[in-house]
């Protein structure tokens, strides 16, 4: 479905990614883990149009998106959940989950699939007219992926969902991400600094060190692997 090749992405004269190559399949949960400052973000901002790929190409469903604005990326069929959530913290539950499906004409299925997001989060249903501002972290971080969903994507981006969050909620978003994933067959990209949780969800994940991915394969292997245990597991 996705497909990076000799990816580069510049911030001025700093190279942030260098020659990156990823694919992620239909249906996949695939994790990119690294340490803080690998390329990660930047890696999702590059497939999302926001930070402009210096060289290399981005293939989604087999066309060239590099070169596209991040409005007809959504459009395509890819939409991110960012880093530090970016809720709008003015607007109410229903506002921020509306704006999600800005770029939708199909007014009924918004309605279903809102009902939907309700029933994966309950506490959303009763939050629903309080402004996002004033809703807890986990709460948050719940508003921001069904804010995403709402465009219905083909491919979800998650950046960092258990950043901030409790042992306890961070347990609970990742298993509603599990479930994104096995009931509407959502195809993930998941970048996340708790390398235990991404490798135990993912099916397949990269390891990416100062812009350059240096290790894949199965994530139950990379989870065995000895060198990322060391440097990412803390064992």
């Amino acid at each position: 479905m996705l497909r990076l090749i000799d990816v580069e992405t510049r911030y001025g004269n700093i190279r942030a990614l260098q020659g990156v190559s990823l694919t992620v399949g239909e249906g996949e949960i695939v994790a990119l883990i690294g340490a803080n400052g690998a390329g990660k973000t930047t890696t999702l901002m590059s497939i999302s149009g926001i930070v402009p790929v210096s060289s290399g190409r981005i293939l989604f469903n087999g066309q060239p998106i590099e070169k596209e604005a991040p409005d007809k990326i959504v459009a395509a069929g890819i939409s991110q959940a960012p880093e530090g959530r970016r809720i709008f913290p003015g607007l109410s539950v229903m506002e921020n989950l509306e704006l999600g499906a800005f770029l939708r004409q199909d007014h009924g299925q918004i309605k279903k699939d809102i009902k939907y997001i309700f029933k994966l989060f309950p506490i959303l249903n009763k939050r629903r007219h309080q402004a996002g501002g004033t809703l807890s972290g986990g709460e948050q971080q719940m508003l921001a992926i069904s804010r995403s969903l709402m465009a219905r994507p083909k491919l979800l981006l998650l950046d960092e969902p258990s950043l901030g969050l409790s042992p306890l909620m961070t347990n609970q978003i990742f298993e509603i991400i599990r479930i994104i994933n096995t009931e509407v067959q959502m195809t993930i990209f998941l970048v996340e600094q708790n390398a235990n949780i991404a490798l135990k969800m993912a099916h397949r994940a990269y390891v990416m060190e100062n812009g350059v991915v240096t290790l894949e394969g199965k994530a139950a292997d990379l989870l065995n692997n000895d060198e990322v245990k060391k440097a990412y597991l803390g064992i």
